[in-house]
């Protein structure tokens, strides 16, 4: 083989392995993206189909509580209170496809606005296409208290079956099951858009990386045409810088995934698992309805909120909206206030901002609340403090942040060289070196230290540099 062709392959195998490489990575990636979205997305549909439904079914309960209530005075009028009741369901909507419905607790339909020629009948051992016993799921989920239930029923404004999420609530003193319901149609064209979508981009992608190999190959079969011996050596020594820059730009970006989404999301979605495990040891303990048990589940449902919002985030690369909005400090007091109220953990906060202190810049007010959020995230799950502390201080040169509790510590050096241990913490390290900032760690068992600094007067610096020479 010649001298010509053995560098032709020398350039052009690496060239497509590290085409190939970075196409499976950019196709995994953005598939595991999609991916997620689309869970978040239909997870916050979900929980704002059942707020919806919830409060719907509140209102006709309130609607028809003083002849509810009267009927458990008045025995003699009951029937009538009934028929009242029945009739004023009959005439609450809230659409062309939203109804109540009523039946008792064996199956039998009081009250179908939408078809009629279902009163009386007795529905016990009605079925669906699939087999399941739509009736007799709806009355378990009311002989429990109420509850929400997903099933296929006919939808009126076409006349075909859909699936339907309902939610249904007992009527004891009448034995009657209320319910009503939402068809899930909406639901799944928008969730189906944003898969279509999502393939979408995938594929331009994909196409676009296509057109960088092709474009590369032309490139490398025109330079090989016109190469000779002196050239050799210099395009080996650019071969060997090209995959150096492949593989620096490949190690960048997964440290630049691997720290968002540890920072963000993971720490985000541990608190919402802590948040509905500790609503649902109440409920356990509690009896139904209890007002502290609704409360964290409620709260629960706005950190999946926040989970959806941190996912957008990372993927449009945005700053944090509450550190705009509020400011570090701000941010940081609100920051322990949620982890002291989720947990047993006391954190207190200070902070000390001295004569002519400077503006904290946009970047270092994001690297230090990382840093915070991913310290005290550490210290609630592995520490077993009861009580921890976070200061931050302001000069005209430098910010401070220091993190302290009583845990039991950690061995600094262990878990700084072990890679699957020490994550969270090179990700803080990371963050401040981009900063020219420093980390340092104090521990032992009854106390540890995270101290976090930054210059100020270096990120001036580096701002003015970058408007005088944009490139």
């Amino acid at each position: 083989m010649k001298l010509k062709a053995k560098i032709f392959l020398l350039a052009l195998v690496p060239f497509l392995a590290a085409i190939a490489g970075i196409a499976l990575g950019v196709r995994h990636q953005a598939t595991a993206l999609a991916i997620a979205q689309h869970d978040t997305t239909q997870s916050a549909y979900m929980a704002s189909k059942e707020i919806e439904l919830r409060h719907y079914v509140d209102l006709a309960t309130s609607a028809i509580k003083p002849l509810y209530d009267e009927a458990g005075v008045n025995a003699r009028d009951d029937a009538i209170l009934r028929n009242r009741a029945l009739a004023m369901l009959e005439k609450m909507d809230f659409g062309q496809d939203g109804y109540f419905f009523v039946y008792d607790m064996h199956g039998r339909s009081l009250m179908h606005p939408r078809e009629p020629d279902l009163v009386g009948r007795d529905l016990w051992t009605l079925r669906d296409p699939a087999g399941s016993l739509t009736i007799q799921q709806l009355i378990a989920a009311a002989a429990e208290g109420g509850g929400y239930v997903r099933y296929v029923w006919h939808r009126p404004s076409t006349g075909k079956l859909a699936p339907k999420l309902g939610y249904v609530v007992p009527l004891p003193r009448w034995g009657w099951m209320l319910g009503t319901g939402i068809y899930l149609d909406d639901v799944d064209t928008t969730l189906a858009r944003i898969d279509q979508r999502a393939s979408s981009d995938i594929e331009h992608t994909m196409l676009w990386i296509g057109a960088i190999a092709l474009a590369g190959l032309c490139v490398i079969a025109v330079c090989a045409l016109v190469l000779n011996v002196s050239e050799y050596r210099s395009a080996d020594a650019k071969l060997k810088r090209l995959a150096q820059q492949v593989v620096e730009s490949q190690e960048n970006e997964r440290a630049r995934l691997s720290r968002e989404l540890h920072d963000g999301i993971s720490q985000m979605l541990v608190s919402v698992k802590l948040l509905l495990e500790s609503a649902l040891a109440r409920f356990e303990l509690s009896e139904p309805r209890v007002q502290p048990a609704e409360a964290a589940l409620s709260t629960g449902i706005g950190r999946l909120g926040d989970a959806l919002r941190e996912v957008r985030r990372i993927s449009h690369a945005l700053r944090p909206s509450m550190l705009d909005d509020l400011g570090l400090a701000a941010a940081l007091e609100q920051l322990t206030r949620e982890l002291s109220t989720q947990s047993h953990l006391s954190i207190g906060f200070t902070q000390i901002v001295h004569d002519h202190a400077a503006q904290l810049p946009d970047t270092v007010k994001t690297a230090l609340f990382r840093i915070a959020q991913e310290a005290l995230t550490n210290i609630f799950r592995h520490a077993q403090a009861t009580q921890a502390a976070v200061s931050l201080e302001v000069s005209a040169r430098r910010v401070t942040l220091s993190i302290s509790d009583d845990g039991r510590g950690f061995d600094v050096e262990r878990v700084q060289a072990d890679p699957s241990a020490g994550v969270g913490l090179r990700n803080m390290r990371e963050r401040l070196e981009a900063l020219n900032g420093e980390l340092q760690f104090v521990s032992r068992p009854g106390h540890t230290l995270v101290t976090a600094t930054a210059p100020l007067f270096a990120q001036e610096a580096l701002h003015i540099e970058m408007q005088a020479d944009p490139s």
